[in-house]
């Protein structure tokens, strides 16, 4: 699969490198997190937002609301899935790792999306980026089997968090193999998941991912 970097041209319909926050101290707390063989997300972390840069983050990047830092850590190289918030999600690196993203706006009526819209890009180890809310993205993927990702994820606090109200169940909006409703593609607070059907997801989940699982090891 070709892979580009952030910084090239391509990134800007997706996000922005985040260039105005220090985050060395927090990069160097993150590689003292575990990296399990499968992909692991914990979306609140005490010594991560026990930093001084989770005050800037909240001040500077999301204009005072109050966020989470927590990370994405593990081995993965495929698709699987793709998500989306209503807020920007800030991603950074503290091993080279590679984002699969698509667009939103790409997503049909019936809420399916084709992979073959998707991209990939490289993030860097030590860099930070901006993932908007109308990119469609999920798990980064490692670069080096031996080391695996490490990958802190910002986001608005709450975010990812068990539901408590009732949302519409998959097999209520079923429309085809899409759904009527957007409400049924909900799994956490904040995150709406269109899952591919050989991504392992759990049963009831809106399996809305048209054409191949990608692989990043793939062509």
């Amino acid at each position: 699969m070709k892979v580009l970097k952030v910084t090239d041209p391509a990134f800007k319909r997706y996000g922005r490198v985040v260039e105005n926050v220090d985050f060395t101290v927090l990069v160097e707390e993150l590689k003292k997190t575990p990296v399990p063989e499968d992909v692991a997300y914990e979306p609140s972390v005490e010594a991560l937002e026990a930093l001084p840069v989770m005050e800037e983050l909240s001040r500077i990047v999301y204009g005072e609301m109050p966020i989470q830092i927590g990370y994405c850590n593990g081995h993965n190289t495929k698709l699987n899935a793709l998500e989306y918030h209503r807020d920007s999600e800030i991603n950074v690196a503290a091993t080279d790792a590679v984002l699969m993203l698509g667009l939103l706006s790409d997503v049909e009526a019936d809420h399916t999306y084709d992979t073959s819209k998707v991209e990939a890009f490289l993030v860097p180890a030590g860099m930070a980026v901006e993932v908007y809310a109308t990119t469609l993205h999920y798990a980064p993927c490692h670069v080096s089997e031996a080391d695996g990702f490490q990958v802190a994820i910002v986001l608005p606090k709450g975010t990812n968090y068990p539901l408590k109200g009732n949302h519409k169940k998959v097999e209520e909006a079923q429309s085809g193999v899409g759904v009527s409703d957007e409400d049924a593609m909900l799994t956490a607070v904040n995150k709406w998941l269109i899952g591919h059907a050989e991504g392992g997801l759990d049963a009831g989940s809106f399996w809305g991912l048209k054409g191949k699982n990608l692989c990043l090891t793939e062509d």
